[in-house]
């Protein structure tokens, strides 16, 4: 722990420094699409109406903030572009379902059987997903998730795609890479037993560690909302693990990096997809140095891709904030909700679904992206590494 602290004070006086640009220059030459592959639409209406259920209240907002201040910059784009031709303008319709299963069903049928919308993007999270996609499903439209990653959200149905990798496209690699670089030979296993994410990620997260010949030597559980871990954080660090290996959302991450800390526990923190905010960062300060967390997407990649850099400067520009993955996602999400509808030159919403499927070697910020035949994404996951409270690229830092 000693040698990977001092790696990462020797890293934090190299980080980049990157120079913004006019965000209204750059809205008139976007670097996402395909505007060779599919000609400027002849058929669509003058107005597109699509809908976006993200968790904007309660304590999902740290990721539903981000991702609605995505698609709004994304649609921008889009209509400033006349990517959809010179007289269409892509309206998104939001609906706030503030982590609540039932509120997201209740957003997702008005979207679709009230307001009408051609396809939808979100919910946040999995658990809502797994309640309200089966509204889309059966009214046959179109659903994207930007950031659900448990087991089986595609399976729910053919109009069912998710632009955010799976749990089990992104923990195997971070385990491995970890495990070589930090030499983990016994962890301690950490987890919320009562919710669709956390579940799948523990399950994918044991998977992984059993595959590393990496010992757990004991499990504890927590429930959504709890707010004390001190128990459970105490029979874990009495057993001396060489690492701490949770799978949790943002509220109670926060809380358990703060409360191992605050126990003495000084080694590493492995989280799943859910420690991927700033906020957590923000809200645990110092004591989420040296955190791994694998990922999607991260905006210090080493080679970043020309829409990504372009994606940081718009999102600064426009929030005065960097974005997070969630939010790449969801921006790459709108992105390619614009991208069927161009190419199906229809509001028809099975032809739109056709057109999605259909989308392969995708130019976008998360990389070269396309989705497989059970409409789940394909490109490269990251494993990252928390220096000097910020997220970086753990390959880059450790110099692997």
């Amino acid at each position: 722990m000693k040698k990977l602290l001092s790696i990462l004070m020797v890293f934090a006086l190299l980080l980049p420094v990157t120079a913004a640009f006019g965000q209204d220059d750059m809205m008139e030459q976007p670097l996402v699409g395909f505007w060779e592959q599919c000609p400027t639409p002849e058929n669509l209406p003058e107005t597109v109406n699509v809908g976006a259920i993200f968790g904007l209240s309660e304590a999902v907002a740290v990721y539903g903030t981000a991702q609605q201040n995505a698609v709004q910059l994304a649609v921008d784009e889009i209509n400033a572009s006349h990517y959809l031709g010179e007289s269409t303008t892509l309206v998104v319709m939001f609906e706030d379902s503030a982590g609540n299963r039932d509120q997201a069903i209740a957003a997702m049928t008005k979207l679709v059987e009230e307001d009408g919308v051609v396809a939808v993007l979100g919910p946040t999270l999995s658990s809502e997903a797994f309640a309200a996609d089966p509204v889309a499903q059966e009214n046959s439209t179109v659903v994207m998730g930007v950031s659900n990653t448990a087991n089986g959200i595609t399976e729910m149905g053919d109009y069912v795609f998710r632009d955010s990798l799976p749990e089990g496209a992104v923990i195997p690699g971070t385990i491995a890479q970890a495990a070589e670089i930090l030499g983990l030979a016994k962890v301690g296993l950490f987890y919320g037993n009562d919710d669709d994410f956390t579940v799948s990620g523990y399950e994918v997260f044991k998977a992984a560690l059993e595959e590393n010949s990496i010992e757990i030597l004991g499990e504890e559980t927590f429930a959504k909302g709890d707010v004390d871990f001190n128990a459970q954080l105490t029979n874990l660090i009495a057993a001396e693990p060489d690492a701490l290996v949770v799978s949790a959302l943002a509220a109670e991450a926060t809380q358990i990096i703060l409360q191992a800390r605050a126990l003495g526990y000084e080694g590493p923190i492995i989280g799943g997809n859910g420690f991927n905010s700033p906020a957590v960062l923000r809200d645990s300060g110092a004591d989420s140095e040296g955190l791994i967390v694998g990922g999607a997407w991260n905006y210090g990649n080493p080679n970043p891709s020309e829409s990504s850099v372009q994606f940081v400067e718009m999102y600064e520009a426009a929030y005065e904030m960097s974005p997070d993955q969630f939010a790449a996602q969801a921006y790459t999400g709108a992105w390619l909700m614009a991208t069927a509808i161009r190419c199906a030159d229809s509001t028809d919403r099975t032809d739109v679904r056709d057109a999605l499927a259909g989308i392969a070697d995708f130019d976008s910020p998360l990389g070269v992206f396309s989705f497989d035949e059970d409409r789940n994404p394909v490109h490269d996951p990251i494993a990252q590494i928390v220096v000097e409270g910020k997220f970086q690229p753990l390959a880059l830092v450790m110099g692997e």
